[in-house]
């Protein structure tokens, strides 16, 4: 039995079941700074230091990350489990050690409170 088809309509299945789709936790100036140093800390090699991405990984301000698409709860998933490509030619990305769910509530609030401020790429 093939596993991935599986777990990529679970996935599918889980985002589309998430209603909320504004920053989750994290609102405070202290918070959103916080959220800040973790993104820089852990996510910033690969999607840049401003969210528009590097040579290793995609963009968040891209029109693919709005909340409707990719929910904060992607996010998550993302971080713990890793994800499989699917938008774009950067490979897999792999879980990432040590963060736990407060600290990627403190990093989505981060990113959507920039892409609030920016808006998205198309």
């Amino acid at each position: 039995m093939r596993l991935a088809p599986i777990l990529a309509a679970v996935v599918a299945l889980t985002m589309a079941c998430a209603t909320d789709t504004a920053p989750t936790g994290a609102t405070t100036d202290a918070d959103l700074e916080a959220g800040r140093t973790l993104y820089l800390q852990n996510c910033a090699a690969c999607h840049g230091v401003d969210l528009r991405g590097t040579d290793a990984g995609p963009s968040f301000l891209s029109i693919v990350y709005e909340p409707g698409h990719h929910p904060d709860i992607a996010f998550q998933v993302a971080v713990t489990r890793g994800v499989q490509q699917h938008h774009w030619d950067f490979g897999p990305m792999l879980p990432v050690p040590g963060l736990s769910a407060t600290d990627v509530e403190a990093i989505v609030a981060h990113v959507r409170h920039v892409q609030q401020q920016e808006g998205f790429e198309p």
